[in-house]
């Protein structure tokens, strides 16, 4: 009797086994919607390859924006821009028998257009945010990472080096709403011509140490070199064209308040390389106005502030709930075009029993230009002799734009996020000329 129970109980197991790993197999099919990749498993092979050490990375992000009202064209349209990354993730422990070592190797190519470059702002200004923050930095393939990190002291001191940019370890933030000013790194979208965000890379270095579990300091040195933005130079690796070196200093902490996550970040950045003033000639004076060459600084900085936390849980499900995020960016006055930003953003994730991985979202961003940017502006028609807005000729005078969305994540599979979402942007470009613009977006998200 007793064998024929442990027969009875092992034929059980063996079934549920197999019901079981009919499952995973199942799960992993291409185009399943538990699999967490749209591609699939590959008949278990990318798994294997993870065990392994190696993960192949594969997404997609697609964003449409339509001006629906206002902007400086009203003439209505809608443009496309999108972004495909093909990368692969390393762990040199498991590959190479290296301990506590990591690598990636990371390509993307951008395309499409942009609706804020003519349609929402007047091409004179531009905008100062983007409505379609995928956009940009050339039609291209580029080598957006390629680095390997490596932890010392039982993990304590973390230092990765190679190709990379500083918005994916200094002021990070993610990437769930449209327009640029609730998107990624803030400072690098402000701190003109020395911050060069996602996809661009530069040589660089940076080294964190974990004071405690839940704080940590990290600084970094970054090659800073304008020419790696040229169209052509996606893998370019020379430090020909450098100017200086962008330095950043950060603080982090990750506090659990009331049991749910946090982060809060500060942190100050300084730029060796030389930079024009924004108004004053080489002698102090209104280079508009003297037709004297621009006084050149021998540095530029910046400091800013991040905060992410999450407020509530829903019904005891702490993957669902209300998080507030807030980001604030300040500019040397003296050379930086923008000299101070501030964003609030809120996003309840899972808001509906039936839809537990949705999220809905809603964002207000402020971008001030600086007042002698604007100085500099009327001094250039006045000394051109232009005083009419609608001449070619006229500098727009720029002040502060306001951008505000709202969206909604449809989480249709584990591998594919669909966001609609409608945009208001007061005074596009802070030139008060231009009409506030609606624009309604529609954000892919895919990972394959």
């Amino acid at each position: 009797m007793k064998i024929k129970n442990n027969v009875q109980l092992i034929c059980q197991l063996s079934a549920v086994a197999a019901m079981s790993l009919a499952a995973s197999v199942h799960a992993a099919e291409a185009f399943s919607t538990d699999s967490q990749w749209m591609t699939g498993d590959w008949g278990g092979e990318r798994t294997r390859l993870i065990e392994q050490g190696i993960d192949i990375k594969m997404d997609y992000v697609g964003e449409v924006g339509a001006n629906l009202h206002g902007g400086y064209n009203d003439d209505k349209t809608a443009r496309y821009a999108d972004q495909f990354g093909l990368g692969v993730a390393l762990d040199l422990q498991k590959l190479m028998g290296w301990d506590n070592t990591q690598a990636k190797i990371q390509l993307t190519n951008r395309n499409g257009q942009n609706i804020s470059n003519d349609r929402v702002g007047d091409p004179r200004a531009g905008t100062l945010s983007s409505s379609q923050e995928v956009y940009g930095r050339g039609h291209m393939v580029r080598l957006t990472q390629l680095w390997i990190q490596h932890q010392f002291l039982d993990n304590t001191l973390d230092v990765k080096a190679g190709y990379f940019g500083e918005g994916e370890d200094f002021n990070t933030f993610p990437c769930d709403f449209q327009n640029l000013a609730f998107c990624g790194s803030q400072v690098g979208n402000w701190a003109t011509n020395i911050w060069y965000n996602w996809p661009v890379s530069q040589a660089a270095i940076r080294i964190k140490y974990n004071i405690t579990p839940e704080f940590f300091a990290q600084i970094g040195a970054y090659n800073q070199n304008p020419s790696q933005l040229e169209h052509g130079n996606g893998f370019k690796l020379s430090g020909s064209g450098t100017q200086g070196t962008v330095l950043p200093v950060e603080l982090v902490w990750s506090p659990k308040v009331n049991s749910l996550p946090g982060e809060y970040r500060v942190g100050y950045y300084k730029s060796t390389a030389p930079a024009a003033d924004v108004r004053e000639d080489i002698n102090g004076q209104d280079a508009a106005t003297t037709g004297d060459a621009y006084r050149s600084h021998d540095s530029k900085h910046g400091y800013w502030f991040v905060v992410q936390q999450q407020l509530t849980s829903h019904n005891g499900d702490a993957s669902r709930g209300l998080n507030i995020a807030a980001n604030a960016t300040f500019h040397d006055k003296d050379t930086n075009v923008v000299d101070n930003y501030q964003s609030l953003m809120f996003v309840y994730k899972g808001p509906f029993d039936a839809r537990p991985k949705d999220d809905v979202g809603i964002g207000f961003a402020r971008i001030h230009v600086n007042d002698d940017v604007k100085k500099n502006a009327e001094l250039l028609n006045l000394a051109n002799g232009v005083g009419n807005y609608d001449d070619p000729l006229y500098s727009p005078l720029r002040s502060t734009e306001y951008n505000y969305e709202i969206n909604y994540g449809f989480h249709v599979t584990n591998w594919l996020t669909v966001r609609p979402n409608l945009q208001y942007i007061t005074h596009p470009g802070g030139v008060d000329q231009v009409d506030n613009a609606v624009v309604a977006g529609l954000k892919i998200q895919s990972v394959f």
